[in-house]
């Protein structure tokens, strides 16, 4: 049974919401270790940027390999 494209959308907001809290809180862990220095609002933004990113690289694949199968 093919998965139809809402349930491909679904699934990928769900992935990258998780994703998006994990990054935000590696980037607030991970930053300062490097000298990197910026405020919560700009990790938030900085993970927003990824996330929408993340959200349509997640959509075409899963669209590219639902239209191979």
């Amino acid at each position: 049974m093919r998965q139809s494209r809402r349930m491909s959308l679904t699934e990928s907001l769900a992935n990258v919401a998780v994703g998006y809290g994990i990054a935000v809180a590696a980037q607030v862990a991970v930053f300062p270790l490097f000298g990197i220095h910026i405020g919560l609002g700009d990790d938030l933004a900085l993970g927003a940027v990824f996330t929408v990113i993340s959200l349509v690289r997640s959509y075409v694949l899963r669209r590219v390999f639902e239209h191979l199968r």
